[in-house]
């Protein structure tokens, strides 16, 4: 048995979990300074949600019937998690930048959690997500968004949302790991996460959709998502949508995070 190994076993799993998290948020510290500098992923994040906005709200808008609530009303919640789907894949593209540029390379010479440089940038990434929603938010408020919910029903929306963007960083944190290239990472994302955007309630109602497509997209976790931010922020009957977006959330993070340890363990074997 190796020392490294004797002087793991000895210590305790509490002061390893510990130090698992000093080493995430000192890795999250760092992301958070980058991100101003991060001029492209900005503009991505708020210029695109804010198109869809104003062409689904000016455009589209008055061509598309909903049940129970003006069309600005509805859409509003579909793009909170679209923002937040399409960004939460960004901390991939940065952990491919991170990996081109050897930054990783110099991580795994130093003696920290593997799971810390997983954690870091998604902890970052969410961060960031929640200022994403604010102005998503702001700009809704100006076109005609008047959400009913309550403090505790805000509470409810956001925190799904916050758990949305976790959940979907971790999906990009695999990709990032098998593809290990920003350009790939990107175009690996868009692959995945718009047909499960625009494949859900998130801009039309499902019962629009043609009626083999209709029980698919009911049941995708972008739609129960969605249906669940709606429903709070109109203050509308949600029933079990709730615990079953967080059981969507809780099973990606399930299988990625462990996932992406895996692939970064066996990464730095390489």
């Amino acid at each position: 048995m190796s020392t490294s190994a004797i002087t793991l076993d000895a210590v305790p799993v509490y002061r390893r979990l510990y130090w698992a998290l000093v080493d995430a948020l000192v890795v999250t510290r760092r992301h958070l300074l980058h991100i101003p500098q991060q001029h492209e992923q900005w503009i991505s994040a708020t210029v695109q949600p804010i198109i869809f906005v104003l062409l689904f709200r000016y455009v589209f808008g008055g061509a598309i019937q909903t049940p129970e609530a003006s069309y600005i009303n509805f859409l509003m919640a579909g793009i909170f998690v679209q923002s937040v789907v399409m960004e939460g894949m960004t901390g991939g593209i940065g952990l491919a930048h991170d990996l081109k540029r050897g930054i990783i390379d110099r991580f795994r010479t130093l003696p920290m959690a593997p799971s810390a440089v997983l954690t870091g940038p998604i902890v970052a990434d969410t961060l960031r997500n929640l200022f994403v929603i604010g102005v998503m938010l702001v700009l809704g408020l100006a076109v005609g968004f008047r959400p009913q919910a309550s403090a505790l029903a805000w509470c409810g929306a956001i925190g799904l949302l916050v758990a949305t963007s976790f959940a979907v960083s971790w999906v990009g944190s695999v990709v990032a790991l098998l593809v290990r290239d920003p350009e790939a990472v990107q175009v690996m994302s868009f692959v995945v996460m718009m047909p499960l955007a625009f494949a859900s309630s998130a801009f039309v109602p499902v019962e629009t959709m043609p009626g083999w497509l209709q029980p698919i997209v009911r049941h995708q976790p972008v739609t129960v998502i969605v249906d669940t931010v709606r429903g709070l922020l109109l203050g509308q009957s949600t029933g079990a949508a709730p615990w079953q977006a967080l059981a969507w959330c809780a099973a990606i993070v399930a299988v990625c995070a462990p996932l992406s340890v895996v692939l970064y363990r066996r990464l730095s074997r390489a």
